[in-house]
């Protein structure tokens, strides 16, 4: 075998050292670009993830903003309760007296104070003799044996009257139950 023999076989055995230099720096420039987009669409990835935190955080607060607006008298209007009940209690005894002057300078007043407060946004909750027990609107303060047997685990008597301000229950009614 010659010399020339043995290099050409050489040549084609082993790849072209000068092509696989280039395919060496083709391969660079591709994972080089590869490696671009990944970095990219990480990079997307996280601006939507926080775009959409963002977007969360604009409708909670908002939403917080809104109930706390509704709310923003609550304690106020809480105070004002015992002032409603003390009307309700003094409305009823001076029923009961020949004083009409009296009693409609009072009821006027009575009046004036629940408008005032129905404005803002309070609502009796309604409760009356033989409405169902409801746990979650209801504050039973005690249970007595039913007079009737309709009247069992039912409202038998409310106490003191319940209020809600908007959808939420600031005051529960107090009631007594049969058993």
């Amino acid at each position: 075998m010659s010399e020339k023999d043995s290099t050409e076989e050489l040549d084609e055995i082993l790849p072209d050292t000068e092509n696989t230099q280039e395919e060496v720096e083709n391969t660079e420039e591709v994972s080089v670009e590869d490696e671009l987009r990944e970095d990219l669409a990480k990079e997307k990835e996280k601006f939507l993830r926080l775009f959409a935190e963002f977007e969360n955080y604009k409708k909670r607060t908002s939403k917080e903003r809104m109930d706390l607006f509704k709310t923003a008298g609550q304690e106020v209007i809480v105070s004002m309760l015992p002032v409603l009940d003390d009307f309700d209690r003094a409305l009823k005894e001076l029923s009961k007296t020949d004083d009409k002057e009296t009693f409609k300078g009072v009821e006027l007043i009575a009046n004036k104070l629940r408008e005032a407060l129905k404005s803002k946004g309070l609502e009796e909750v309604k409760v009356k003799q033989g409405d169902s027990f409801d746990a979650e609107v209801h504050d039973a303060i005690t249970q007595i044996p039913a007079p009737k047997k309709k009247l069992k685990g039912k409202v038998i008597d409310v106490v003191e009257k319940g209020f809600k301000l908007g959808e939420r229950i600031i005051r529960h009614p107090k009631v007594v139950v049969g058993n």
